[in-house]
């Protein structure tokens, strides 16, 4: 099976929101959160240390996020917030608990902050003597609003962030998801200042007007680590997935895109509890993925960004999919479009360990 990694999960904050352990199986953790009040705000979990060994996933881009409070309507407020020192206050807390997790347990997870860290966790993947392995963990911040000003860029570098998407909603540095705008002028500072660090800038979440300026002007690698294609969601009345004129610019930046497999963003209207799971099959995200390599005319800007107990869970994926070691089974699918191996492995894993061996100090 080829190396998958995973550019989008949300492991800190269900870790201190719902107290997942994601050193346990997917199976174990849905067994002890049977009929609680987590499955009910965040649907059963499909990630855990076992599942990832199964599913040779060997680098996971972790999050920090925090939901404005404005946008959390679940009884359970935590990590939320509603002022900028509070959102700076929960993304440190999470970054400080990767750490934590990362230097109990570098045998079950491990930070990946450099192209040294990098190549440590592939070459132990890639030992044929070794059945066990460490999970690579890339620091992302989702949303940007734990920066509070610009001088606080050089400190999130040397923690160990890697990558920053300015957008979930519309923060103060942009339009996002379900509240559509600009950059605005703190926008273009961050974008400017980012650079300096060697931050990637995450087009995910942007809103599109805020996403082409910020191709046009961002001097740094860009990327989207969990987006569909808005041309395969026809009528949609949501601003959350990329348009080809934005894939294309990042196609031409050399980036790559992350392909979410979320029912709601494989079929327009698909709702959890109104809909069933077998009404959006696995060969949907193979769609969204073969898309992507058409407008590339090749293989090498197509990933997979799961964004796996991201606000879903089972209930919510492809009928083919238990857990996050079945995103092996998009293999076959591919094959059978022409994919060759080679073509594969770029998708599942190539394509992102290109960019962080480019991108990681």
């Amino acid at each position: 099976m080829p190396i998958i990694v995973d550019a989008h999960a949300d492991i800190a904050y269900n870790m201190l929101k719902y107290g997942r352990d994601y050193s346990r199986p997917a199976a174990e953790t849905r067994q002890l959160e049977q009929g609680s009040s987590t499955v009910a705000e965040n649907e059963n979990a499909l990630l855990g240390w076992a599942d990832y060994q199964r599913g040779q996933v060997a680098v996971v881009f972790s999050t920090l996020y925090a939901t404005p409070l404005r946008w959390n309507t679940e009884e359970n407020k935590n990590q939320s917030y509603k002022t900028y020192d509070e959102a700076h206050q929960l993304y440190r807390e999470q970054l400080t608990t990767y750490r934590r997790m990362t230097d109990s347990n570098p045998d079950i997870f491990r930070l990946v902050a450099s192209r040294a860290d990098l190549d440590a966790i592939l070459d132990h993947w890639n030992s044929p003597s070794l059945d066990k392995h460490p999970v690579g963990m890339v620091v992302l911040m989702e949303g940007a609003e734990g920066i509070r000003n610009l001088d606080e860029l050089e400190e999130w570098h040397e923690l160990g962030l890697r990558l920053i998407g300015p957008a979930w909603v519309g923060t103060r540095y942009c339009g996002g998801w379900r509240e559509p705008g600009p950059l605005t002028d703190d926008g273009r500072k961050l974008l400017a200042a980012m650079p300096d660090y060697n931050f990637t800038l995450d087009l995910s979440h942007m809103d599109e007007q805020a996403a082409v300026e910020a191709l046009d002007i961002y001097r740094g690698s860009i990327v989207a680590t969990h987006a569909n294609c808005l041309s395969l969601m026809p009528n949609v009345n949501s601003n959350r997935h990329l348009s080809d004129r934005v894939i294309e610019g990042v196609i031409e930046r050399n980036g790559v895109i992350g392909v979410v497999p979320f029912n709601t963003y494989l079929k327009v209207g698909w709702r959890a509890g109104k809909n069933k799971r077998d009404e959006v099959p696995l060969d949907r995200v193979a769609n969204h993925i073969d898309h992507i390599c058409q407008i590339a005319g090749n293989s090498l800007h197509a990933g997979i960004g799961s964004d796996f107990d991201g606000g879903f869970g089972v209930e919510s994926v492809p009928p083919e999919i238990d857990t996050v070691a079945d995103l092996q089974k998009l293999s076959p699918l591919l094959q059978a479009r022409g994919y060759s191996e080679m073509d594969i492995a770029n998708i599942f894993g190539g394509n992102w360990i290109a960019r962080l061996k480019r991108d990681l100090p």
